[in-house]
Formats: structure tokens, sequence, C-alpha cells
């Protein structure tokens, strides 16, 4: 008797995959490492070394056509609403340049007694009852508030745009662009912004909006429309991919008693809680690219101008790179995770997202000595690049 089993299918829009994506991830290691679906016209890459030789090797794998594959968003205008994520050499260089003044270590360094403050008093509220939900009470506060304050955003405001950032990456099933909610998000949040620019270049402040505002090099001076698109990245990147890897953190530790002991035990730990969740779960499981010319990979050739997907959430769980990956260990090398790319790539707010967990983490130790979670009743989102929960429900008991 022959056994014949399905081929695999791959479709980031599918909610099974955002329910669960790595059985799916392991078997196109295995089975089909250059995936083509025709449905959705792109090809994937899984396995470790093949997604990092693409984040590194940018002159093949373009980044003009931006990171998502939703038709509102890529193409050759994706570089409006993602910045310098959808910009090649010698642009790419120029607009990174200009605006990572704002994300010197030195800078990010200095930013922890302000996160740990905005911490606590999220976490004072959280912990006046019994119960809370972690995404909805915390984790999406807390990178809102921190952004904001860089950003200059007032206080009144910072839910406003938390909720017209979630309408950008939210996606119903069976949808597969950037839905009418979205768009007019979209657009709540660009009238937001050039105000704000409009406002910051006649009273300049202290915030990364004015500083943006009067950066030079050599004459050359950031647009509204160039910053804007910075700041849709901001709020997007530097908002959604942080409040995932906080929830993703509280939620694997706790489905994970042996290892949540080790941090609860030792709070010297919880920068290897935090690698290890950005291994096991990383908030940006995958990022597109557009071929400059043909690729053959396996013994198979990508077309020049197709669309490619890195997927680093694979590539994070592949044996080759990382033994025993389905197994969340505080203990393990998390050298080289994919989780924030590699190259003139590399996430340019890496350092920040980790500060903010960790710090955020530090604080949650400090006060809750046990938790649970409802299991049942926590939700995922549903985005095509963005993995994490929208809600997850804790019981605790503070120390």
């Amino acid at each position: 008797m022959t056994l014949t089993t399905t081929p695999v299918v791959y479709d980031p829009y599918a909610y099974e995959i955002h329910e669960d994506p790595y059985p799916t991830y392991a078997r196109m290691r295995s089975e089909a490492p250059v995936y083509r679906n025709d449905e959705r016209n792109f090809w994937a890459l899984s396995r470790y070394d093949d997604v990092m030789a693409g984040f590194r090797d940018s002159e093949r794998f373009s980044n003009a056509h931006g990171v998502s594959i939703d038709p509102a968003a890529s193409g050759p205008n994706a570089h409006r609403t993602m910045s310098f994520l959808a910009m090649d050499p010698p642009e790419h260089g120029r607009m990174r340049g200009l605006v990572s003044r704002g994300f010197t270590p030195r800078r990010v360094a200095a930013m922890e007694d302000d996160i740990r403050a905005l911490t606590v008093s999220h976490l004072d509220a959280c912990l006046q009852s019994g119960s809370f939900d972690f995404v909805g009470d915390l984790a999406a506060k807390v990178p809102m508030d921190v952004i904001s304050q860089m950003l200059g955003v007032p206080q009144a405001d910072r839910e406003r745009l938390r909720r017209a950032s979630d309408l950008l990456v939210h996606r119903e099933e069976g949808v597969t662009d950037v839905p009418k909610a979205g768009v007019e998000a979209a657009i709540e949040l660009a009238v937001y912004y050039s105000e704000m620019i409009a406002d910051r270049r006649i009273n300049p402040g202290d915030d990364l909006v004015s500083a943006l505002c009067e950066v030079e090099t050599d004459g050359d001076r950031l647009t509204d429309d160039e910053i804007t698109s910075f700041l849709f990245l901001m709020v997007v990147a530097g908002n959604e991919t942080t409040t995932k890897l906080l929830a993703h953190a509280w939620y694997w530790a706790w489905a994970n008693p042996d290892e949540r002991a080790k941090v609860f035990a030792d709070p010297a730990r919880i920068p290897d809680w935090v690698e290890e969740t950005l291994r096991y779960d990383t908030s940006s499981q995958m990022l597109a690219r557009v071929t400059t010319t043909d690729v053959t990979l396996h013994g198979t050739t990508i077309p020049a101008g197709d669309r490619v997907l890195l997927l680093a959430g694979s590539a994070n769980r592949d044996p080759r790179q990382f033994p025993d990956p389905d197994r969340f260990d505080l203990d393990r090398d998390t050298t080289g995770i994919a989780s924030f790319g590699v190259g003139r790539h590399f996430c340019m707010g890496a350092s920040l997202a980790r500060l903010e967990t960790r710090v955020v983490l530090e604080e949650l130790t400090k006060r809750i000595g046990s938790y649970e979670i409802d299991a049942e009743d926590a939700k995922r989102v549903h985005s095509v690049n963005v993995r994490g929960f929208a809600t997850l429900p804790t019981t605790f008991e503070v120390r």
C-alpha cells in the first residue's frame, strides 16, 4: 500500500496559521524549503540559513516594495507608510542615517527610568484587583506610552493612536488586503502626524518629532512626507511588536512552569527570558522582499521580480540552528536569532524593545508571586506579518 501525504500549504492570511504556524513551518523546512503559493503569488524561504542569507543579500532581495504582501501596503509606494523599511541603497542609507539619531545606545539607555515609571503606573492599576487583561491593561499601554513620550504625543491622544495602529494590522478572516477600517485609520494617523509636524516646525520642543524636523546632514533635511512615513513605522513597529513580545513572554513562561520558576527565583535571568521568547515565538513572523534577478536555491529558481517571504518565525525554530527548537528553554544559546533581521535592515528599535520588555518583566516579577492565564478566553490577533495576543486574561497572587 502506498501512503500519500497532502502537499504542504502555507497561507499567511489563514487563521489557523495565526493560531499556530509552527507545524506548517516544520513541513516547509523539510518538504518545500523554497515554497511556492500560486494563489497568493509569492515564494517563501523557511530554513535558517536561507532566511538569514536573504536578510543580508539586499542586492538580490530588494526592500523597494515593502515588507508586507497586502496589495495596498506593497509596491513602489510602500515607503509612504514603511519609511526606510521599503527602501534600498542609497535612499535607505540616507533616510536611516537621518532618523537614527533618536535611537543611539546612549539615548535608549537614558529612557530606562521613564519606562520603569510608566510600567509601575499601569501595573499599580492592574494590581488593584485579582485579575487583569495582560494585553489591554499593560502590554499594549507601556510601548505606546514610550513611543508617545518620544514623539511628544499628549496623554489624551495615546489611546486613539493605539486603536488606529491596531486597525492597521488587523485582518478579518478571508480579507487579503488592508480593510476599509485600516485605510481610515491610516488617513487618521496621516492627518494627525501632519498637524504635529506643522506645529513642531513652528514650536519645537524636546521630542523626537522636533529633532526630526531639525536634523540636517550636509544640508540634507527630512521632508514632511518623510517624517510622516517614519512616524507610521514607529507607531506600528515600535508599538505592536513590543506589545506582542511582552504577551508572548508572559504566556510561554506560564505554559512552561519549570522555566518560569527560573526567572521568578532569579531576576538576573530575565534577559534570557526575553531572548528565548524572541526566538520561540517572535512578533514579526515574516518580512517580504522582491527579487531583482533570478535566484536559485535547492534546485528551484525564483524568477526576477517575484515576491519572497523570509520566514523569521520558522528560522528561529530550525533544528539545524537551534537544537530541540520546539522546547521553550531559558538555558539555550539564542545567539543569531532571526527576530530582528540582520544586515543593513537590522531592526533599529531592537535595543528599545529589549529594554522595554526587560523592565516590564522585572516589575511584574517584583510584585507578582504566581499567576494563571485563562487560555480558553485568550485571543490572538489576526495579521499577515505580526503574531501575538489580542487579549490574555490573567489572575495572580501578589508577593
